[in-house]
């Protein structure tokens, strides 16, 4: 009987053991909580930023010099770049004006052997008229050619006058006051050339 209440009362000492192991425990886990809790905040934290090195003269001119030879090489290259455009654009023009002329070479050829043939003809025969008429379809053949090259006649008799297209070579007095100021005799004709005047009209100018 004695033993069973000993046994008790001991009890009640073990149990407050117990807890207190409990507590202690508690403890430690919320001492752990709280400290792995701060290492996380302060993993989060951001990182300050370093400060560039700063660089030395030495070093700074280093870089300056680099970069004034890369400037000149590029200011280089574009100097040959457009030095070959220009040698390339030179050239191409003097292979148009050498094509254009041999165009226009071969477009008189036909004239020109129909010259040949009406000088054969001429040193044969005593037919004037056949002569005349066979150089007047010359001359015609002639001219349609190089309007098909370009060629127009500048209109100047009757017409006002125009710096632009006329060159007076002398003035002459009317009494018409419709003719004062307009060319009243071509001189010499004008022609232009794909629109831009080649030779200026002579002509004579009303006043």
């Amino acid at each position: 009987m004695s033993k069973d209440k000993k046994t008790q009362e001991e009890l009640p000492e073990e149990q407050t053991i117990i807890n207190e192991n409990v507590n202690e425990s508690e403890n430690v886990n919320e001492n752990e909580n709280v400290n792995g809790n701060e290492n996380e905040d302060a993993e989060a934290a951001p990182k300050e930023e370093e400060t560039p090195k700063e660089l030395t003269a030495e070093e700074k001119l280093a870089e300056a010099e680099a970069l004034i030879e890369q400037l000149k090489k590029d200011a280089l290259y574009k100097v040959a770049e457009f030095e070959n455009y220009r040698k390339r654009v030179i050239k191409e023009k003097a292979d148009l004006i050498t094509m254009g002329g041999k165009n226009l070479m071969l477009a008189l050829l036909p004239v020109i052997d129909d010259l040949d043939r009406a000088e054969q003809h001429i040193a044969k025969s005593e037919d004037v008229e056949a002569l005349k008429e066979g150089l007047l379809l010359i001359s015609q053949k002639l001219r349609t050619t190089l309007q098909q090259q370009g060629l127009e006649v500048i209109e100047a008799k009757g017409e006002k006058f125009d710096t632009d297209l006329h060159e007076a070579v002398t003035m002459f007095p009317v009494e018409d006051e419709k003719q004062k100021g307009c060319v009243i005799d071509c001189v010499q004709q004008g022609y232009k050339m794909n629109g831009n005047v080649i030779r200026h009209a002579k002509v004579v100018v009303g006043q």
